[in-house]
């Protein structure tokens, strides 16, 4: 089977109502950049060793990322990890990057590349921003600013967004070099809290006799089992040797039920059902789980009400644990209502109704609770812009699971849309470590 990634054009609706991303940051400080299609304007520009260097030269005949930016920006100090982090991903890859700095302090300069441990080419005029040649030619008035140039110095994208950027390279490397997956994709029917639950379980190519780990990826509030997220997942766990299965809670995409009737404690009783049935799979011999949002809270509370030893790991991405304060306060996405004394249902958005009981059981509801009865390896990932779900919610996770990680991802929203690919990608970096030893 293979598998291209695909841009992330729009996410399926994988929790509570969709949160409104915040306004883009290229709006607003990249619209002078260089735009898509123009060739690269050249310049004869110093390297730190006070060599000149000719910028068509230095990208001639490969993909490569220039990152203008300065050691007094603090922006660009900031974003520099990030910067450092796809480097060492593209890096391998083919892509090379070339830095620009705007500085006019040759020292800074080199103390700063030095501090950041930045190995790949820099360049610079040693002129601030404004006194710039180069920021006027590549219409640069913010800084970090990264320009993506193909194999001919065309532009294929200006940004001044680092998330942005990786987004764009995990696309272009993907189509440059599909990933072959080998193993098979099975659909099934499993018993739940309301009938029949429709799963997909995507195994890995195994000899006869192998065994390999199963990874349990359950969807959040209105979601599914289909989308980019899971999907991303689960293709990633395969390449690795790692079976998964993804579901629809009752009242949910394929499955049976209503959704009037859903409630977090028959989504926990749906969860329970699916891991019997993955448990007594011959070929498996360990099960994790991982939930996204309301899943995230089913997921956490499947585990603390396992045995020890049911769940090989534990991965929280957005877990709404909101919602049992939602319904205290009597107000779930926007919508009013008693909560001591709820109405049959409440409507929400896209004629979903919300259930008395999905009211009356989240009210009381031991989410940390129980949770805190699981002490198997976790990670928690959390956006810190997410206004779903304040990360509070996530960090609380942390506090009572010793020992767990805690990846907080900086304005990131509930969907993590801002670069679905690293999100996905902390996910099954950790279960691949924990669940395979790599």
């Amino acid at each position: 089977m293979k598998r291209i990634l695909l841009f992330l054009l729009m996410l399926t609706p994988v929790c509570m109502r969709a949160q409104t991303t915040p306004t883009d940051a290229d709006a607003k400080y990249a619209a002078d950049l260089i735009k898509p299609g123009a060739v690269i304007p050249d310049f004869k520009l110093r390297d730190s060793n006070g060599k000149w260097q000719k910028i068509s030269k230095v990208i001639k005949g490969k993909y490569t990322v220039i990152d203008f930016w300065a050691s007094w920006c603090p922006d660009c100090r900031k974003d520099m990890p990030n910067v450092q982090r796809m480097v060492e991903i593209f890096s391998p890859k083919g892509v090379q990057f070339l830095g620009i700095s705007f500085d006019d302090d040759p020292d800074a300069w080199k103390a700063a590349i030095e501090k950041y441990n930045i190995h790949y080419p820099q360049l610079s005029e040693l002129k601030r921003m404004r006194e710039s040649g180069v920021a006027q030619a590549y219409g640069v008035k913010w800084i970090p600013s990264m320009i993506l140039v193909d194999k001919d110095g065309c532009v294929k994208l200006s940004t001044v967004l680092s998330d942005k950027m990786e987004v764009a390279l995990t696309e272009l490397m993907a189509k440059e070099a599909p990933v072959i997956l080998k193993g098979e994709t099975q659909r099934v029917s499993i018993d739940g809290a309301k009938g029949k639950l429709q799963a997909i379980i995507q195994k890995p190519e195994l000899a006869q006799g192998q065994t390999c780990p199963m990874v349990m990826l359950c969807h959040g509030f209105s979601g599914r089992k289909d989308g980019p997220m899971f999907e991303l997942i689960a293709d990633s766990l395969m390449h690795h040797g790692i079976a998964s299965i993804r579901f629809d809670f009752n009242g949910h995409g394929e499955s049976e039920g209503d959704f009037v009737e859903m409630t977090v404690p028959n989504e926990i009783e749906d969860a329970i059902k699916v891991y019997e049935y993955v448990r007594d799979l011959r070929y498996v011999d360990g099960i994790a789980i991982v939930g996204h949002s309301q899943g995230g809270v089913v997921a956490s509370m499947v585990a603390g009400k396992g045995e020890e030893g049911d769940f090989q790991a534990v991965v929280l991405m957005a877990p709404a644990a909101v919602l049992r304060d939602d319904a205290i306060r009597g107000n779930t996405m926007g919508k009013t209502y008693d909560p001591l004394d709820p109405p049959e249902y409440v409507e929400l958005y896209g004629g979903l109704r919300l259930g008395r009981e999905y009211i009356k059981t989240a009210f009381s509801l031991p989410i940390y609770e129980t949770a805190s009865r699981y002490h198997g390896p976790a990670l928690i990932v959390h956006g810190t812009g997410d206004r779903v779900v304040p990360y509070t919610y996530g960090e609380r996770y942390h506090q009572i699971w010793s020992g767990s990680q805690l990846q907080l991802l900086e304005a990131y929203d509930h969907g993590f849309s801002q670069n679905i690919y690293r999100a996905t990608q902390l996910v099954s970096d950790y279960l691949i470590m924990v669940l395979k030893g790599k």
